[in-house]
């Protein structure tokens, strides 16, 4: 048992609002224990499902209550129409949970015209879990259901493998099922690399034009974020390819293959800087702070910075315990030439330091900090 960051009775006080979130984060369970007293329709019920797909209409007449939640509204679009209708006429509120956009963005689908807003829900973070543990999350992510098991690398197995059967092929997103399958194991290796298209297509064994189209599904899904280039230096060209995470760093390591992992091992500090950069995108989401999320990298990689959240702050992170300046030069480089609020250097030393105008912080400092709204 969890306290989630998001309150949804606040939202909701306010306005309807649509909820997103992958499958297995939480959105049913949140519902649950937050909105006790609303009439609950979940569209994964066939008879539910079925009963609305002939006839829409049936839902003003089966509402009994001024708040009501429907679950996985991408399974009917239709039923949007009848929401818009009855916000207006009878004053209802409505949660509309989704774990895919696809439909409502690609199926022209009414989107309610602004009387309802977004929210979204992400794997648990660090300031949710009483428990938390760094490595244990480095190495099997936030979801729920896996950080709470006692076999959690089996649980990732069931989570990916149910999604491709219920998101993928019970819904005819992709034609080849099993390109896509491929392509996400090379996804899973990749995932915090710059995103190479010719590359990944020669890896996976797909036609280089479908790869574009699957990491839209997946960013369409829910299952992956893109981090844009920043190209703001002036004397030094940065990089124009992007860098796209898996939502949850634990199915990353899964679809990558990395099982066991250890502080001192070199995939840990790819998973510590997925991992962070997780945290600060929900920190950013929950927050509704509006922040870009994007990365430096000068052509031919001699300076780097992990993470740029808009004017606020720009972000190195390192999975090392011992702090070596040497660590710093892509944030010196940076700061040489751009004006951020804060330039940070987050690892596992936990002995703070201030260099050259640089922070440079343990990472329990670090995320108390976040979660204290004191970087903007």
């Amino acid at each position: 048992m969890y306290k989630r960051y998001l309150n949804l009775k606040i939202a909701l006080a306010q306005k309807s609002h649509f909820l997103f979130g992958p499958r297995a984060t939480g959105k049913s369970w949140l519902v649950k224990h937050q909105l006790k007293d609303a009439q609950v329709f979940d569209l994964l019920d066939t008879d539910i499902h079925d009963r609305f797909l002939k006839r829409p209409g049936a839902l003003a007449e089966e509402i009994s209550k001024n708040l009501v939640v429907i679950d996985e509204i991408q399974k009917n679009t239709r039923l949007l129409d009848e929401v818009h209708r009855l916000i207006e006429e009878r004053g209802i509120r409505f949660l509309l949970t989704g774990s895919s956009a696809r439909k409502l963005k690609h199926g022209g689908a009414n989107l309610l015209a602004g009387r309802a807003r977004s929210l979204s829900l992400y794997p648990l973070t660090s300031n949710e879990l009483i428990d938390f543990d760094l490595l244990k999350y480095c190495s099997y992510g936030g979801l729920p259901l896996v950080y709470q098991s006692d076999e959690p690398w089996l649980d990732l197995k069931e989570y990916v493998h149910l999604y491709l059967k219920e998101e993928i092929t019970a819904e005819a997103i992709v034609r080849r099922v099993d390109h896509f399958a491929r392509f996400l194991d090379v996804i899973g290796l990749t995932s915090g690399e710059e995103l190479n298209y010719q590359q990944v297509a020669s890896d996976a064994g797909v036609p280089p034009r479908t790869i574009a189209n699957f990491v839209e599904v997946l960013k369409d899904t829910l299952l992956a974020f893109e981090l844009e280039p920043y190209k703001k230096t002036k004397s030094r060209k940065a990089t124009s390819k992007s860098k796209l995470y898996l939502f949850d760093v634990g199915v990353a390591n899964y679809l990558a293959g990395r099982k066991e992992l250890s502080f001192k091992s070199e995939v840990f500090g790819k998973a510590f800087e997925h991992f962070i950069i997780q945290e600060v995108r929900a920190y950013l989401g929950y927050n509704n702070k509006g922040e870009s999320m994007m990365y430096w990298r000068t052509v031919g990689g001699k300076f780097e910075v992990d993470l740029i959240v808009g004017n606020q702050f720009a972000l190195e992170i390192k999975g090392f315990d011992r702090f070596n300046e040497k660590s710093l030069k892509g944030l010196k480089e940076l700061k040489s030439e751009t004006k951020f609020k804060h330039y940070i250097l987050v690892s596992r030393d936990p002995v703070h330091r201030l260099v050259d105008g640089i922070e440079v912080m343990g990472v329990t400092e670090f995320l108390k900090r976040l979660w204290g709204n004191e970087f903007g």
